[in-house]
């Protein structure tokens, strides 16, 4: 029975690791960070739904509004961000010991990766990117949700050191 227990805890603790939201950040160190003050948007990859791509830039501008940094047509920095998403195998295991009563069948759920790089309008080089990884729903309302909390994990390390 003992075993059986840990088996079920096993199962659902990997299951919740692989739903769970990955967010990191890397920077150039050396870039003058301080002196940043105005963005504009450059061409990145686009979600495929029109209406993300729309809240994913809202948010973007919202975090870099808190920051201090404005929108402008003579920018220090250009943002960019790229959307994908791709189908994962998961198998699905039923029963245990593989006896009488186990059955196990394979179904593919979604992981959507957005990343938010940061360029330096003068040297054209990317001195901040931010990644964030977690599974879509089939809800447009729990992805926004899941968007906007990957946001603010991601901006929460801008700027570098601070």
């Amino acid at each position: 029975m003992k075993i059986r227990i840990f088996a079920v805890v096993a199962c659902v603790l990997l299951a919740a690791a692989v739903y769970a939201q990955k967010v990191t950040t890397d920077s150039n160190k050396s870039a003058p960070f301080g002196s940043y003050g105005r963005y504009a948007w450059t061409v990145g990859t686009p979600a495929p739904n029109p209406l993300v791509e729309q809240r994913i830039h809202a948010r973007v501008n919202a975090e870099l509004a808190w920051r201090g940094l404005t929108e402008s047509n003579t920018p220090d920095l250009y943002v960019a961000t790229h959307v994908v998403t791709q189908q994962h195998p998961q198998l699905i295991v039923n029963g245990f010991g593989g006896g009488p009563g186990t059955a196990a069948a394979v179904e593919t759920y979604a992981i959507g990766t957005l990343v938010v790089d940061l360029y330096d309008a003068h040297t054209r080089q990317i001195v901040w990117r931010g990644v964030a990884a977690d599974s879509v729903s089939d809800r447009p309302e729990k992805n926004a949700q899941r968007i906007s909390k990957a946001l603010q994990k991601m901006f929460a390390k801008y700027p570098p050191g601070v």
